[in-house]
């Protein structure tokens, strides 16, 4: 269920992230880097989740993979890599828009440091938007989920942004699932709030278990909210090329 009150949400939210940041913390859950503090926190097992989640028909019969950059998910980039699937990487907070990682093209000794963020800088290339494959399959980085699918980010909003833009792109549909890994103490009993921008998870993998959201409520943005991006986020060269693309198709 979609809900309204934003001031409310929003400390929903921050209570779940708090929570969920101290457990992984208290318990010595967290990996490196730490403190998991305002980030989408690494975990130990998180190599473990990847691999259970590369089980997945869905990401076996996938070319092209769409990744964020965060730390938990360095090892679906590297099977992705490994398994010759061209990798689409998130930069950091989007500044450099998308990379493109073909595995063709980098040294198999070196696949290890293409999965990282600076070495996907090193081995890939930023892709144009109007040069983006479709895309098969997207990971994407989680602070907390609940037993619905529902997901919490970091509280910046760019996992939702990726997606908008590659619904706006035509390169993903409601069709293409949604993935990610956890550890077990990220599923929250309580309902995440679910606003008109979030994104909810079809499958996810933690170091015990693979799962396939079936609580029949799944909400995915079909493109950009531009009344809810902020004056900062409308400076990104990639919201201003997208932006771009989209008055061409109206005119």
């Amino acid at each position: 269920m979609l809900v309204m009150n934003k001031e409310l949400v929003k400390q929903v939210k921050m209570q779940i992230r708090r929570k969920v940041w101290s457990t992984l913390e208290e318990l010595n859950i967290a990996a490196f880097p730490r403190p998991v503090y305002g980030r989408i926190p690494n975990f130990k097992g998180a190599d473990v989740a990847a691999n259970l989640l590369s089980s997945l028909k869905e990401w076996q019969n996938a070319d092209v993979v769409k990744s964020n950059p965060d730390s938990p998910q360095y090892y679906l980039r590297l099977s992705a890599l490994r398994e010759g699937r061209l990798l689409i990487m998130a930069t950091p907070r989007l500044l450099r828009g998308f990379l493109l990682l073909d595995p063709r093209v980098i040294p198999s000794s070196r696949l290890s440091q293409a999965a990282t963020i600076r070495g996907a800088f090193k081995y890939g290339r930023i892709v144009e938007l109007k040069n983006m494959p479709k895309i098969d399959v997207v990971i994407t980085g989680c602070v907390a989920i609940d037993r619905k699918g529902a997901r919490l980010g970091k509280g910046g909003g760019f996992s939702e942004l990726e997606y908008g833009i590659l619904r706006e792109l035509g390169v993903i549909d409601d069709n293409t699932p949604v993935l990610t890994t956890v550890h077990d103490l990220q599923i929250v009993d309580d309902d995440i709030p679910v606003e008109l921008h979030d994104l909810t998870i079809d499958y996810y993998a933690t170091p015990t278990k693979l799962v396939k959201v079936e609580s029949g409520f799944k909400h995915k943005p079909r493109g950009i909210y531009w009344d809810l991006l902020t004056p900062s986020l409308r400076e990104l060269r990639v919201i201003r090329e997208i932006e771009e693309i989209v008055k061409g198709r109206i005119q």
